[in-house]
């Protein structure tokens, strides 16, 4: 049998005639390797001042995978999760998505701020779902004086957008001001139902936050060349689940309040179609002012159907001014 590798040469002497060589030189070369082992003992870092020889945790495979930003998509957050049991809820028969359980994960607490202690209710007029949920908000429920729809669909501007888009836009803008100032605030949907909730439900939510106020939030469907804002308060109704007699008067001085800096801040007149010129317009058939228990109104911010209204009601600038305008008035009206 033959071999040849790089261990092997041919043309190298047979081993027999080097072997006395090889062995004093091996003999010679221990003892200095020896020596040199001590060195090393003596002058490593086996006293723990020197740092340990192993791979930094971030360049590990294995801490690579365990760190949430590096392992891929990320798991779904609490609101990702809260909108899939929206869907699940709304579609596959099980429950019509529409109770309290789809509502918006409690906020972060309330800042320190002139209005800390307070707690507002916001309520976003109508819901953009309710276009696909005709049958459920055209049933009928009590208002305490009589019997009306759950809800409607609200208006829309000509080339269609919605009351139920500009409604609940201005109202998370009026929510970051009055969380700014201190205030807890609710709504009483945020994008978060399929449908609804009825004009009954939306009283109860405002009613069971023992709010300080509530606000009701739209813009109205007149004709062309009516314009302006106009605020609507609660007429004294007495009937069935209705009695508005203990919140007439602050509804009005909330009411008076908004109306007030609403003009300074949009820079809007007061409608000119209802009121009188005043802004104020009081009515006894809205099942959201009747069943309140707590001062509340509504605030018609313009007309949708006029064109000059309409360019203002879709003006992100603008609407960032009637949500301060309403927030300067429920500040001053909580203020006292």
């Amino acid at each position: 049998m033959s071999y040849v590798g790089p261990e092997f040469d041919p043309s190298q002497p047979p081993r027999r005639r080097i072997g006395r060589p090889l062995t004093v030189a091996v003999a010679a070369l221990v003892p200095t390797c020896l020596a040199g082992w001590l060195v090393y003992q003596a002058t490593s870092g086996s006293d723990g001042n020197e740092p340990a020889r192993s791979l930094p945790a971030s360049s590990s495979p294995s801490a690579e995978r365990s760190t949430p930003s590096e392992a891929g998509p990320a798991s779904p957050s609490k609101s990702d999760k809260g909108q899939e049991k929206d869907k699940e809820k709304g579609d596959d028969g099980k429950g019509d998505g529409n109770d309290s359980s789809t509502k918006s994960p409690t906020r972060r607490p309330a800042v320190d701020g002139p209005l800390k202690g307070k707690v507002v209710v916001v309520d976003p007029g109508h819901n953009t779902g309710n276009f696909r949920h005709t049958a459920e908000i055209n049933r009928q429920v009590d208002i305490g004086t009589n019997r009306k729809e759950c809800d409607t669909t609200g208006t829309s501007t000509n080339d269609g957008y919605t009351e139920a888009t500009f409604t609940l836009d201005v109202a998370r803008r009026l929510r970051t001001l009055l969380e700014k100032q201190g205030a807890t605030v609710k709504f009483t949907q945020d994008g978060d139902r399929p449908w609804g909730p009825c004009v009954d439900e939306r009283a109860r939510i405002g009613n069971e936050a023992r709010a300080d106020a509530v606000v009701s939030i739209h813009a109205d469907g007149s004709g062309a060349g009516n314009r302006g804002y106009h605020v609507i308060l609660p007429a004294k109704v007495r009937g069935g689940a209705a009695d508005t007699s203990p919140i007439v008067a602050p509804s009005r001085e909330l009411g008076e309040r908004i109306a007030g800096k609403f003009l300074s801040a949009t820079g809007s007149a007061p409608s000119n179609y209802v009121g009188g010129g005043t802004g104020l317009d009081v009515r006894s058939d809205l099942g959201g002012l009747n069943l309140s228990t707590v001062p509340k109104v509504f605030i018609e911010c313009g007309n949708m159907r006029d064109a000059k209204d309409a360019a203002l009601l879709k003006s992100g600038e603008w609407r960032q001014k009637a949500a301060r305008g309403i927030s300067e008035g429920i500040g001053g009206f909580l203020r006292g």
